[in-house]
């Protein structure tokens, strides 16, 4: 079985890791919600040059736990489903993520329209 395979770019602004999101993607893969399938830390300098560095490259300190998994991930709480669409003689055609900023901006914008319009309507 095979679930949807996604992937996930974090940024840590002025190269601030600290490591703090390494025990709940670890906790992630422990309960079997995701398998990460690899991970790439990439380093950008301020000219806009970059550097790509396999973890087996990096040194422990922060990254430590990290290095134990490869972050392009499988959902595998949908592996299941997936292989029923298979048999069933489907196919996935388009998939993508909805940046959740976009999901706030959106919320937001609903709440202000529909205050607006309790306005005008003197509610």
């Amino acid at each position: 079985e095979l679930g949807p395979v996604d992937y996930l770019v974090v940024e840590f602004p002025g190269s601030e890791f600290t490591g703090e999101i390494l025990p709940e993607l670890s906790d992630l893969v422990r309960r079997g919600i995701v398998r990460v399938l690899d991970l790439v830390l990439i380093r950008k300098d301020d000219d806009g040059s970059f550097e790509a560095f396999e973890f087996g490259d990096t040194d422990p300190g922060a990254l430590g736990e990290l290095r134990e998994m490869e972050l392009v991930y499988e959902n595998l709480w949908a592996a299941p489903f997936a292989s029923a669409v298979r048999r069933a003689g489907g196919q996935l055609v388009a998939n993508g993520r909805i940046p959740v900023q976009a999901l706030l901006g959106a919320l937001e914008e609903e709440i202000a329209e529909e205050e607006l319009a309790d306005v005008e309507q003197g509610v």
